[in-house]
């Protein structure tokens, strides 16, 4: 929905100033349409009008709604001292990142704290748009250095379960997460992946090739 609102002013940087109070909004966030230019008093003393402007809000993208919520978020938890910037802007996706000092809070534990945020600047980033705009949020390229690690967690238990013969259960994890050590275990010859467990204490097993046959037959089994 568009908003626009109309002031005047003796000048029409004067004009325009009171149109983007009126609206709420910094004059780098708005486009002038002059209406009517100022004339001076006749003589000085009789006469003149002042400019007349409209001032038009200019539409924010997804990634700068999201980005003005977090910031005003992470003041609100204390967090001071941060920048949020778009690091990447595409159509349907883009990526934001929070730097500064004592961010660590915002990642919370294994992420979760961010994941919730994150969550929260997709909805956001949603309100005024069709179709689906992901949001990835990012504090301190927390994000890469969890995969990384989910990485060669993967690759771990992919070679006990090849040594030992026997699944290994790991931690449980989020769907992003998962994702993660899925496609690792993907990559190496002799072993399997699953997720097993619901809700919160959802989380993947790795096991040696056709362990994940047995696991199916013995549910049948159960049932």
């Amino acid at each position: 929905m568009r908003r626009e609102a109309v002031a005047t002013g003796d000048t029409v940087e004067k004009a325009f100033a009171n149109a983007c109070e009126m609206l709420g909004v910094a004059e780098t966030e708005a486009e002038c349409e002059l209406l009517e230019k100022p004339t001076k008093k006749t003589f000085g003393l009789f006469g003149g009008n002042p400019a007349k402007v409209r001032a038009i809000a200019r539409e924010k993208s997804p990634s700068e709604r999201a980005a003005d919520y977090m910031c005003d978020v992470i003041t609100a938890m204390g967090v001071t001292e941060a920048t949020v910037t778009v690091r990447e802007e595409r159509e349907e996706d883009s990526e934001l990142e929070i730097n500064g000092n004592n961010v660590r809070m915002i990642i919370g534990h294994r992420g979760e704290t961010l994941d919730a945020l994150q969550y929260l600047a997709c909805l956001v980033a949603n309100t005024e748009k069709d179709g689906y705009h992901r949001v990835t949020l990012d504090v301190g390229n927390y994000r890469e250095k969890r995969k990384e690690t989910l990485e060669q967690l993967g690759r771990k238990m992919a070679q006990k379960a090849l040594r030992t013969g026997r699944p290994c259960a790991l931690e449980p994890m989020n769907p992003y997460e998962r994702r993660i050590i899925h496609a690792v275990v993907q990559e190496i010859d002799g072993v399997v992946s699953w997720s097993d467990g619901q809700d919160q204490k959802r989380h993947i097993v790795v096991g040696p090739e056709g362990s994940e046959r047995i696991r199916r037959t013995a549910r049948k089994q159960k049932s």
